[in-house]
C-alpha cells in the first residue's frame, strides 16, 4: 500500500517513466455512449451538431417541423371557446316567469281581499252564499296559476343548467387533448441529455426524420473506461472499487500513469479477444473488467492501455 500511494502520489495524471512496463492485463478505452434520437416524426429544421462539440446539458441543438400539431392545438383551443356559445343564458327567461309570478301574487292578494269583503258581506246578508263561492274559486284557481309559475321557474332552471353543463362538460377532454399536442409539441426540440462530446452525426438539417431515428451519438469524455481482461487466477484478487493503476504510452519507452477504480467484472468468462494479451498468454477464458480513469485531455476512445493491480484482495476460503 506505501508503494502504492508513492506511486500515485508522484505518478498521476502525468508522470512519465522510461523502461519496460509490467502489467497484468490490457485494454482498450471506451466510454459511455448516449444515442439521442428524434422523438417525433417531421423535417429536421434546424440541427446545430456537428462532430466534436461539446455541447451542455439541457442546450436546445434542434427542432423538428411541428406547424401541423400547432395547428391541430389552435383548432382544438377555438373548440372550447365555442363551448360558451353553445350554453343557454337562462337569466332572461327566469326573469320573466318571476315578474308573471309578482303580478300573479298581486292578484291574489286583491282576491284574498275581495274574497274577505265578500264573507262580511254574506254575514250581513247583503251577498249571496254564490257570490262567496265565487270567490273562493277565483281565489283558489289564483293560487294554482302561482304554484305552476313556480314549477315553470324550477324546471327552466333545472332543464337549462343540465343542459349547460352537459356542453361544458366537453371541455374536460378537450384540454386533456390539448396537453396532450402540448406534450408532442415539446418533443419537437432535440434538447440534448447530458454534458459531452459529440462522437458521430447521423442526421442533416433539412432531412425528414421520425421517432426513435438516430440524431447523433455523444458520450461524457471526462471519464472514460478502460476495458481490460484478466485470468481466472487474477479474479479473486479483484473486487469492486479497488484503487489500479493505468498505463497508456507516451512516446518510446515512456508511460503516462493514471489512477484508475475497479467499477465492473463479469460474471461470465469469455474466450480470450486476439487483440487482448494477458498476464498468462496460454489462458483461454477470461473475465472482462472496467477501471474508470478521469481523463486529463490526452486518453481517446479506443487507444490501448495497460493495468497494474495495486493491491490484492485474499481469496475467501
Amino acid at each position: 500500500m506505501k508503494n502504492f500511494f508513492l506511486v500515485a502520489g508522484i505518478a498521476v495524471l502525468a508522470s512519465c517513466s522510461n523502461g519496460n512496463s509490467k502489467y497484468d492485463a490490457s485494454g482498450t478505452f471506451e466510454s459511455d455512449e448516449v444515442i439521442v434520437s428524434a422523438e417525433q416524426n417531421g423535417q429536421l429544421l434546424v440541427f446545430n451538431v456537428q462532430e466534436g462539440d461539446s455541447l451542455a446539458k439541457g442546450a436546445v441543438v434542434g427542432y423538428i417541423d411541428s406547424s401541423n400539431l400547432v395547428l391541430q392545438k389552435s383548432q382544438v383551443q377555438a373548440t372550447i371557446q365555442s363551448l360558451a356559445e353553445k350554453t343557454t343564458d337562462v337569466g332572461p327567461q327566469v326573469q320573466l316567469l318571476k315578474d308573471q309570478l309578482a303580478v300573479q301574487h298581486t292578484q291574489l292578494d286583491h282576491l284574498v281581499y275581495e274574497r274577505d269583503r265578500m264573507k262580511r258581506l254574506v254575514n250581513a246578508d247583503a251577498a249571496t252564499q254564490k257570490q262567496l263561492d265565487d270567490m273562493n274559486a277565483q281565489v283558489d284557481q289564483a293560487q294554482k296559476q302561482i304554484r305552476v309559475t313556480e314549477q315553470q321557474i324550477n324546471v327552466t332552471l333545472n332543464t337549462t343548467g343540465t343542459q349547460n353543463r352537459s356542453i361544458l362538460s366537453e371541455a374536460d377532454p378537450l384540454q386533456k387533448q390539448v396537453a396532450q399536442i402540448q406534450e408532442q409539441l415539446s418533443k419537437a426540440s432535440v434538447v440534448n441529455p447530458l454534458n459531452g462530446t459529440v462522437l458521430a452525426k447521423y442526421a442533416e438539417q433539412g432531412e425528414m426524420t421520425a421517432a426513435g431515428k438516430a440524431l447523433y451519438k455523444i458520450a461524457d469524455l471526462s471519464y472514460l473506461n478502460l476495458r481490460a481482461y484478466i485470468t481466472g487466477s487474477q479474479l479473486p484478487g479483484i473486487q469492486l472499487n479497488q484503487p489500479v493503476t493505468v498505463l497508456v504510452d507516451s512516446g518510446e519507452n515512456s508511460y503516462r500513469h493514471y489512477s484508475g477504480t475497479i467499477t465492473w467484472v463479469s460474471d461470465k468468462a469469455e474466450f480470450t479477444p486476439k487483440t487482448i494479451q494477458t498476464k498468462d498468454e496460454r489462458a483461454n477464458l477470461v473475465y472482462a473488467i472496467k477501471v474508470r480513469v478521469k481523463n486529463d485531455g490526452y486518453l481517446k476512445i479506443g487507444m490501448y492501455g495497460e493495468l497494474q493491480l495495486n493491491e490484492t484482495v485474499p481469496a475467501k476460503n
